[in-house]
């Protein structure tokens, strides 16, 4: 997979997933199955991981569940509700090991693990305090749920009391109902539905599945209706806690049976991968029996203590993970074919379906990647799929796996209608009609209308009111598109939405006046944009959807600057040495290709050093740039897009004029005092009694900055044993070095 693929391919799988999640969470109404999603979310991390600098903005790895609807009270989990990582065979299992070991620092040795069903129900937080129960939340969005308390006390596996429980138990587990009173349930909505019928009334609708039943039933908001609902709930899992549950996962569980609710059977404790997949094939054999549905296998490390050192990624636990259950395909008619533009310009094909149900869910859409893999050929020219062509009218195969799904996978010739032509791919954007280039190396197509094509302005104001960047309550992608075709208040970019307010007074198409709209909902728009002018300085970096700035790459560049001002000022003074080492990385790949051409070996170095050498750059511009891209988890390709975003003439003028309107708050300060809070850390060489992660996630916890590199910034140098060059500047430039010791004796307690 070439850069530019890999690059279109995470565009349609972010578009596909957020599409999917809303459905999924948001509506209770899901267009593919849990297990189908989560190989979409394996994909994208896998193109991730091996394009890591091409992490969109709006990655759907750094996501969990949906917004809470408006129907219920909102809250806020004391410990967030993740998502689990996948895996989908053997060899993901035996990774996943690996890694736990490799952090841990535990070498060959064996580490055991827990092995549970992965309920396929919804996920619900009680809260008991003194033992009793004082509210339940729904995942949401894994920081926020909804507050379904009432409806949760109707369901029998939950104890209204317990005793024996420490002061403060969250308790987790999930919602689920079973076949049989699915099935019940549903014939029950049947009959009912003939009453209706012969009394002229409208049916009701029945449910497609346990899940969506067991969630509908559950976010009733009258409690009434949950109550006569047959609702089943198993504990697994805990949030915040007053005093530890056991030393292991498997005590805890066991200690949640003693209080008096439901967990699962089947949750065996296993030494070893071999042990864990061994579980996961008897719990598939037995997955029809069950009673319920279930989606995979959750392997959890057994050790809390281990627990607690791997800690958490972004949305995900280091130490659990859900061994799915695989998907399938299915056989349909290809209708059309169909051309989207995406926020960068890229020209996606997309297959329009004659509806199939594929495991369980109806598929009306796929992906087609390119106009290469349309003709039946990779990147590099080589046939797929025989060489085999995909044309209108074609009988194609839909697979929905592990990799890009849905999308068409195969063809069948034999029922190819005769007269079907080959596609041509467009040459002209058919957003705003421009010039659609594709430069040579490329297998994607990109419109050259920039600013002035209307899919990518519009697909840029989606990213900026986004969850994780501005989250502006009544103004979603569908608001963005009805004004940003507005004539009379448009909004064309982010500085817009803060002048709507002071348009809509002096316009005589007032919002209120509007269909769909009144004075309260306008009213309520503009204080949810009002609200939104204090801004969070990490959610306004990712909010702007440079490239390669993402949430994770945003939060770094905030704690390290601190200032929008001072990362302003910092880009714009690095800027001569980033194009330095633009025109640097230019010339050493023109080398590299005459070396190719020519058949010898290419002086790299030499011609890095004469590239940069012409353009004379200042040293203050060398000092910001080696900074911005010395911090950690920062490299040069994101300085180098940070760069070009505030180069540009238009783009800089559409982000002052926003900032111009903002009020934007700096980080937040370490919950404890610290001292290591506000000083920049490196750590080098090899560290014996932590993992270089866990060293990083503890001094970013205390309030420090962690540095790839050494510089006159740096505070602190951690050398461990094989410290080599970073050891010998800190020295040259009096930075305090400490060893592995002295720093654990520097945080003890803290």
């Amino acid at each position: 997979m070439t850069e530019i693929q890999a690059r279109e391919e995470l565009a349609r799988l972010a578009r596909i997933l957020r599409e999917a999640n809303t459905a999924y969470h948001g509506a209770d109404a899901p267009v593919m199955t849990d297990a189908d999603f989560d190989r979409l979310k394996r994909r994208n991390a896998e193109i991730e991981a091996a394009f890591p600098a091409l992490k969109r903005a709006d990655s759907p790895t750094n996501q969990i569940g949906a917004a809470p609807t408006d129907g219920f009270g909102k809250i806020t989990h004391a410990v967030p509700m993740l998502s689990l990582g996948n895996v989908f065979d053997g060899a993901d299992v035996f990774d996943f090991d690996a890694r736990i070991r490799r952090y841990l620092g535990l070498g060959d040795e064996g580490i055991a693990y827990t092995a549970e069903p992965k309920i396929d129900g919804l996920g619900l937080s009680l809260r008991y305090e003194g033992g009793v129960l004082v509210h339940a939340a729904t995942r949401g969005d894994g920081e926020t749920g909804e507050n379904v308390t009432e409806n949760a006390r109707t369901i029998s596996d939950i104890p209204h009391q317990i005793d024996g429980a420490p002061d403060v138990l969250e308790v987790r587990g999930e919602v689920y109902m079973s076949h049989a009173d699915f099935a019940a349930l549903n014939t029950g909505i049947e009959a009912t539905n003939r009453d209706r019928q012969q009394a002229g009334q409208r049916a009701l609708p029945t449910f497609s599945n346990p899940r969506n039943a067991a969630a509908g039933s559950l976010r009733q908001l009258d409690a009434t209706i949950t109550r006569n609902r047959p609702l089943r709930f198993f504990a697994y899992a805990w949030g915040e806690l007053s005093a530890p549950l056991a030393e292991t996962q498997m005590q805890a569980v066991c200690r949640l049976a003693e209080f008096g609710f439901a967990t699962n059977d089947l949750t065996t404790l296993c030494e070893g991968p071999e042990a864990m997949i061994s579980q996961y094939r008897r719990i598939e054999d037995q997955r029809a029996t069950l009673g319920y549905d279930i989606d995979g296998v959750v392997y959890k490390v057994d050790r809390l203590d281990f627990q607690t050192r791997l800690g958490f990624r972004a949305t995900t636990p280091r130490w659990a993970v859900a061994h799915k259950f695989p998907a399938e395909t299915a056989w349909t008619w290809l209708d059309a074919i169909d051309i989207q533009v995406g926020r960068t310009g890229a020209l996606s094909p997309v297959a329009r379906l004659a509806p199939v149900t594929v495991g369980g869910v109806v598929v009306s859409n796929a992906t087609l990647h390119n106009e290469d893999y349309i003709a039946g050929r990779d990147s590099k020219g080589a046939e797929i799929r025989d060489g085999k062509d995909i044309r209108v009218g074609d009988r194609v195969q839909v697979y929905r796996a592990g990799d890009v799904i849905p999308k068409v996978a195969d063809v069948d010739l034999s029922k190819r209608p005769a007269g079907a032509l080959p596609y041509v791919f467009p040459e002209i954007c058919p957003e705003c009609g421009s010039a659609a280039v594709r430069e040579e190396g490329d297998a994607v197509r990109y419109c050259t209308g920039g600013l002035i094509c209307p899919a990518q302005a519009k697909e840029n104001l989606r990213h900026f009111v986004s969850r994780k960047a501005f989250d502006i309550e009544g103004l979603g992608a569908k608001q963005v598109e009805m004004f940003f075709d507005d004539a009379d208040l448009p909004i064309r970019q982010p500085a817009d939405i803060f002048t709507l307010e002071t348009r809509d007074a002096g316009n005589l198409a007032r919002l209120k006046n509007r269909h769909g709209w009144g004075a309260q909902s306008a009213e309520n728009l503009f204080a949810a944009i009002r609200e939104r002018r204090q801004i969070a300085l990490a959610r306004l970096i990712f909010a702007l959807g440079i490239r390669h700035v993402g949430e994770v790459a945003a939060k770094d560049l905030s704690l390290h600057y601190g200032d929008w001002n001072a990362l302003v000022l910092a880009v714009d003074r690095a800027r001569p040495a980033a194009q330095a080492h633009r025109a640097a990385d230019e010339a050493e790949e023109r080398e590299r290709q005459a070396a190719a051409r020519e058949d010898r070996r290419a002086r790299i170095k030499e011609t890095r050093d004469a590239a940069i050498a012409p353009l004379d750059v200042p040293h203050e511009a060398m000092e910001a740039w080696a900074d911005l891209i010395g911090i950690d988890g920062i490299g040069a390709t994101v300085g180098l897009s940070l760069s070009d975003a505030l180069a540009n003439e238009d783009e800089r003028a559409a982000i002052d004029a926003l900032v111009a309107h903002l009020d934007i708050q700096a980080p937040a300060a370490p919950a404890q005092a610290s001292p290591v809070a506000g000083k920049t850390v490196v750590f080098t060489g090899k560290l014996e009694k932590m993992t270089r992660d866990e060293a990083k996630a503890r001094a970013e916890s205390l309030g420090a900055k962690v540095s790839g590199s050494v510089s006159k910034k740096t505070d602190i140098l951690v050398a461990g044993p094989g410290a080599g060059s970073k050891a010998k500047k800190a020295a040259e430039l009096g930075v305090v070095t400490i060893d592995e010791d002295a720093w654990l004796a520097l945080i003890e307690g803290l």
